[in-house]
Protein backbone atom coordinates (compact mmCIF):
# COMPACT_ATOMS: atom_id res chain seq x y z
CA UNK A 1 0.00 0.00 0.00
CA UNK A 2 1.34 3.52 -0.75
CA UNK A 3 2.51 5.95 1.89
CA UNK A 4 -0.34 7.32 3.98
CA UNK A 5 -1.32 11.01 3.59
CA UNK A 6 -1.81 13.06 6.72
CA UNK A 7 -4.48 15.70 7.33
CA UNK A 8 -3.22 18.75 9.21
CA UNK A 9 -6.14 21.13 9.67
CA UNK A 10 -6.59 20.15 13.35
CA UNK A 11 -2.83 20.05 13.93
CA UNK A 12 -2.42 23.57 12.51
CA UNK A 13 -5.11 25.01 14.79
CA UNK A 14 -3.73 23.15 17.79
CA UNK A 15 -0.19 24.48 17.39
CA UNK A 16 -1.35 28.07 16.92
CA UNK A 17 -3.57 27.86 20.02
CA UNK A 18 -0.68 26.60 22.11
CA UNK A 19 1.91 29.23 21.13
CA UNK A 20 1.63 31.10 24.51
CA UNK A 21 2.52 28.02 26.59
CA UNK A 22 5.96 29.48 27.46
CA UNK A 23 6.26 33.11 28.68
CA UNK A 24 6.46 35.52 25.75
CA UNK A 25 9.42 37.34 27.32
CA UNK A 26 11.70 34.68 25.94
CA UNK A 27 10.38 34.79 22.38
CA UNK A 28 7.71 33.20 20.26
CA UNK A 29 7.16 29.85 18.69
CA UNK A 30 7.11 30.10 14.89
CA UNK A 31 3.96 29.82 12.86
CA UNK A 32 3.66 27.21 10.13
CA UNK A 33 1.91 27.19 6.81
CA UNK A 34 -0.04 24.15 5.67
CA UNK A 35 2.77 22.79 3.50
CA UNK A 36 5.18 22.93 6.45
CA UNK A 37 2.66 21.16 8.67
CA UNK A 38 2.31 18.37 6.14
CA UNK A 39 6.07 18.05 5.87
CA UNK A 40 6.42 17.87 9.67
CA UNK A 41 4.00 15.00 10.02
CA UNK A 42 5.48 13.08 7.12
CA UNK A 43 8.95 13.44 8.66
CA UNK A 44 7.80 11.90 11.93
CA UNK A 45 6.04 9.06 10.11
CA UNK A 46 9.13 8.48 7.96
CA UNK A 47 11.37 8.39 11.05
CA UNK A 48 9.25 5.81 12.84
CA UNK A 49 7.64 3.78 10.11
CA UNK A 50 9.17 4.74 6.75
CA UNK A 51 5.57 5.71 5.83
CA UNK A 52 4.63 2.05 5.33
CA UNK A 53 1.09 0.85 6.03
CA UNK A 54 2.17 -2.54 7.37
CA UNK A 55 4.55 -0.82 9.81
CA UNK A 56 1.61 0.73 11.68
CA UNK A 57 1.55 -2.43 13.81
CA UNK A 58 5.11 -3.45 14.66
CA UNK A 59 7.09 -5.26 17.33
CA UNK A 60 10.81 -4.58 16.90
CA UNK A 61 13.41 -7.21 17.62
CA UNK A 62 15.08 -6.63 20.97
CA UNK A 63 12.05 -4.84 22.44
CA UNK A 64 9.47 -6.19 24.88
CA UNK A 65 6.41 -4.32 23.58
CA UNK A 66 4.60 -3.48 20.33
CA UNK A 67 4.94 -0.11 18.59
CA UNK A 68 1.79 1.21 16.95
CA UNK A 69 0.73 4.05 14.66
CA UNK A 70 2.68 6.68 12.75
CA UNK A 71 4.57 7.56 15.92
CA UNK A 72 5.23 3.98 17.04
CA UNK A 73 3.42 4.51 20.33
CA UNK A 74 4.40 1.75 22.75
CA UNK A 75 1.95 -0.50 24.60
CA UNK A 76 2.61 -2.69 27.65
CA UNK A 77 0.84 -5.87 28.70
CA UNK A 78 -0.74 -6.27 32.14
CA UNK A 79 1.81 -5.93 34.95
CA UNK A 80 4.67 -4.96 32.64
CA UNK A 81 7.12 -2.32 33.83
CA UNK A 82 9.74 -0.67 31.64
CA UNK A 83 12.07 2.32 32.03
CA UNK A 84 10.25 4.00 29.12
CA UNK A 85 7.04 6.04 29.14
CA UNK A 86 4.10 4.07 27.74
CA UNK A 87 2.24 6.16 25.14
CA UNK A 88 -0.44 4.10 23.37
CA UNK A 89 -3.04 4.14 26.22
CA UNK A 90 -2.64 7.92 26.46
CA UNK A 91 -3.16 8.17 22.70
CA UNK A 92 -6.43 6.23 23.12
CA UNK A 93 -7.51 8.76 25.75
CA UNK A 94 -6.74 11.51 23.23
CA UNK A 95 -9.06 9.84 20.73
CA UNK A 96 -11.81 9.71 23.33
CA UNK A 97 -11.32 13.32 24.39
CA UNK A 98 -11.62 14.22 20.70
CA UNK A 99 -14.94 12.31 20.58
CA UNK A 100 -13.55 9.76 18.15
CA UNK A 101 -14.97 6.24 18.27
CA UNK A 102 -12.47 3.48 19.00
CA UNK A 103 -12.71 -0.04 17.55
CA UNK A 104 -15.05 -2.02 19.79
CA UNK A 105 -12.37 -4.38 21.11
CA UNK A 106 -10.31 -1.38 22.25
CA UNK A 107 -13.29 0.52 23.66
CA UNK A 108 -14.45 -2.53 25.61
CA UNK A 109 -11.04 -3.29 27.10
CA UNK A 110 -11.23 -2.83 30.87
CA UNK A 111 -7.59 -2.17 31.63
CA UNK A 112 -6.28 -0.84 28.29
CA UNK A 113 -3.32 -3.24 28.40
CA UNK A 114 -1.77 -4.89 25.36
CA UNK A 115 -3.44 -8.24 24.58
CA UNK A 116 -0.25 -9.85 23.20
CA UNK A 117 1.91 -11.93 25.53
CA UNK A 118 5.14 -11.55 23.55
CA UNK A 119 6.53 -10.85 20.09
CA UNK A 120 5.85 -14.38 18.89
CA UNK A 121 2.18 -14.08 19.88
CA UNK A 122 1.96 -10.66 18.20
CA UNK A 123 3.49 -11.86 14.91
CA UNK A 124 1.23 -14.92 14.90
CA UNK A 125 -1.74 -12.53 14.84
CA UNK A 126 -0.29 -10.01 12.39
CA UNK A 127 -2.91 -10.90 9.74
CA UNK A 128 -5.80 -11.48 12.16
CA UNK A 129 -9.07 -9.58 11.87
CA UNK A 130 -8.27 -7.62 15.02
CA UNK A 131 -4.84 -6.58 13.75
CA UNK A 132 -6.19 -5.60 10.33
CA UNK A 133 -8.86 -3.48 11.99
CA UNK A 134 -6.20 -1.81 14.14
CA UNK A 135 -4.04 -0.93 11.11
CA UNK A 136 -7.06 0.47 9.25
CA UNK A 137 -8.05 2.52 12.28
CA UNK A 138 -4.54 3.95 12.70
CA UNK A 139 -4.20 4.69 8.98
CA UNK A 140 -7.48 6.62 8.94
CA UNK A 141 -6.71 8.76 12.00
CA UNK A 142 -3.21 10.08 11.33
CA UNK A 143 -4.26 13.67 12.02
CA UNK A 144 -5.22 12.81 15.60
CA UNK A 145 -1.90 11.06 16.10
CA UNK A 146 -0.01 14.16 14.96
CA UNK A 147 -2.16 16.28 17.30
CA UNK A 148 -1.13 14.00 20.14
CA UNK A 149 2.58 14.19 19.29
CA UNK A 150 2.47 18.00 19.11
CA UNK A 151 0.64 18.25 22.41
CA UNK A 152 3.32 16.21 24.13
CA UNK A 153 5.85 18.99 23.52
CA UNK A 154 3.50 21.85 24.42
CA UNK A 155 2.22 20.06 27.53
CA UNK A 156 5.69 19.21 28.80
CA UNK A 157 7.54 22.52 28.62
CA UNK A 158 6.55 23.74 32.09
CA UNK A 159 7.45 20.34 33.58
CA UNK A 160 10.84 20.45 31.88
CA UNK A 161 11.70 23.97 33.01
CA UNK A 162 10.40 23.45 36.55
CA UNK A 163 13.29 21.03 37.11
CA UNK A 164 15.77 23.90 36.82
CA UNK A 165 17.14 26.66 39.01
CA UNK A 166 15.96 30.18 38.11
CA UNK A 167 19.28 30.95 36.42
CA UNK A 168 19.24 27.70 34.45
CA UNK A 169 15.62 28.19 33.51
CA UNK A 170 16.19 31.62 32.00
CA UNK A 171 19.16 30.39 29.99
CA UNK A 172 17.55 27.18 28.74
CA UNK A 173 14.20 28.78 27.89
CA UNK A 174 16.16 31.19 25.74
CA UNK A 175 17.96 28.26 24.08
CA UNK A 176 14.62 26.49 23.55
CA UNK A 177 13.22 29.48 21.66
CA UNK A 178 16.35 29.96 19.60
CA UNK A 179 16.22 26.33 18.50
CA UNK A 180 12.47 26.54 17.80
CA UNK A 181 13.02 29.49 15.48
CA UNK A 182 16.11 28.09 13.79
CA UNK A 183 15.83 27.22 10.07
CA UNK A 184 12.02 27.16 10.09
CA UNK A 185 10.36 24.68 10.19
CA UNK A 186 13.32 22.44 11.13
CA UNK A 187 13.74 23.84 14.65
CA UNK A 188 10.19 23.05 15.75
CA UNK A 189 10.38 19.68 14.03
CA UNK A 190 13.55 18.89 16.02
CA UNK A 191 11.91 19.74 19.36
CA UNK A 192 8.61 17.99 18.64
CA UNK A 193 10.26 14.89 17.24
CA UNK A 194 12.89 14.60 19.96
CA UNK A 195 10.33 14.72 22.77
CA UNK A 196 8.28 12.10 20.95
CA UNK A 197 11.39 10.04 20.16
CA UNK A 198 13.22 10.13 23.50
CA UNK A 199 10.92 11.87 25.93
CA UNK A 200 11.09 14.93 28.12
CA UNK A 201 13.89 13.72 30.37
CA UNK A 202 11.78 14.35 33.48
CA UNK A 203 10.53 10.79 34.08
CA UNK A 204 12.53 9.25 36.93
CA UNK A 205 12.38 5.73 35.45
CA UNK A 206 13.94 6.87 32.17
CA UNK A 207 17.49 6.71 33.49
CA UNK A 208 20.54 4.52 33.06
CA UNK A 209 23.09 4.93 35.85
CA UNK A 210 21.07 7.95 37.06
CA UNK A 211 21.43 9.78 33.74
CA UNK A 212 18.51 10.58 31.43
CA UNK A 213 18.32 11.09 27.68
CA UNK A 214 15.33 13.35 27.04
CA UNK A 215 14.93 16.95 25.92
CA UNK A 216 15.87 18.26 29.37
CA UNK A 217 19.25 16.56 29.16
CA UNK A 218 19.84 17.89 25.63
CA UNK A 219 19.08 21.45 26.75
CA UNK A 220 21.40 21.02 29.75
CA UNK A 221 24.12 19.89 27.36
CA UNK A 222 23.74 23.28 25.63
CA UNK A 223 24.49 25.23 28.84
CA UNK A 224 27.09 27.91 28.26
CA UNK A 225 26.19 28.32 24.60
CA UNK A 226 24.39 31.66 24.48
CA UNK A 227 23.58 31.48 20.76
CA UNK A 228 22.83 27.82 20.06
CA UNK A 229 22.18 26.82 16.47
CA UNK A 230 20.28 23.80 15.25
CA UNK A 231 23.62 22.09 14.58
CA UNK A 232 24.46 22.56 18.28
CA UNK A 233 21.16 20.94 19.26
CA UNK A 234 21.90 17.94 17.05
CA UNK A 235 25.43 17.66 18.47
CA UNK A 236 24.11 17.86 22.04
CA UNK A 237 21.42 15.26 21.33
CA UNK A 238 24.03 12.97 19.78
CA UNK A 239 26.18 13.26 22.91
CA UNK A 240 23.18 12.49 25.15
CA UNK A 241 22.18 9.39 23.15
CA UNK A 242 25.74 8.09 22.93
CA UNK A 243 25.95 8.46 26.72
CA UNK A 244 22.69 6.52 27.04
CA UNK A 245 24.13 3.66 24.99
CA UNK A 246 27.31 3.65 27.07
CA UNK A 247 25.27 3.55 30.29
CA UNK A 248 22.71 0.97 29.12
CA UNK A 249 22.68 -2.55 30.57
CA UNK A 250 24.81 -4.75 28.30
CA UNK A 251 21.97 -7.21 27.73
CA UNK A 252 19.96 -4.50 25.97
CA UNK A 253 22.63 -4.22 23.24
CA UNK A 254 21.64 -0.64 22.49
CA UNK A 255 24.74 -0.10 20.36
CA UNK A 256 22.79 -1.69 17.48
CA UNK A 257 20.43 1.29 17.42
CA UNK A 258 22.83 4.23 17.69
CA UNK A 259 23.49 4.52 13.94
CA UNK A 260 19.78 4.85 13.23
CA UNK A 261 19.40 7.36 16.07
CA UNK A 262 22.24 9.48 14.65
CA UNK A 263 20.59 9.40 11.22
CA UNK A 264 17.31 10.54 12.74
CA UNK A 265 19.03 13.48 14.43
CA UNK A 266 20.65 14.46 11.15
CA UNK A 267 17.17 14.79 9.62
CA UNK A 268 16.71 17.84 11.86
CA UNK A 269 19.19 19.75 9.71
CA UNK A 270 18.31 21.44 6.40
CA UNK A 271 19.69 19.77 3.26
CA UNK A 272 19.97 16.36 4.92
Amino acid sequence: MPAIPISFNRFLCLLFLQVPVIPAAFGQLPEFNHAQMEWLGQQIFKNECNQKYECLTSWNQGEDFPSLGIGHFIWFKTGQTEPFAETFPTLLEHYEHSNYELPKWLADSENRDSPWRNRKHFLAEIHSERMQELRQFLASTTDLQVDFIAQRLSNSTETIFSQLSQEQRQSLESSFYKIANSHKPYGMYALIDYVHFKGTGTVASERYQEQGWGLLQVLLELQGNKQPELTDFVAAATTVLERRVANAPKERREQRWIAGWRNRLQSYLPNN
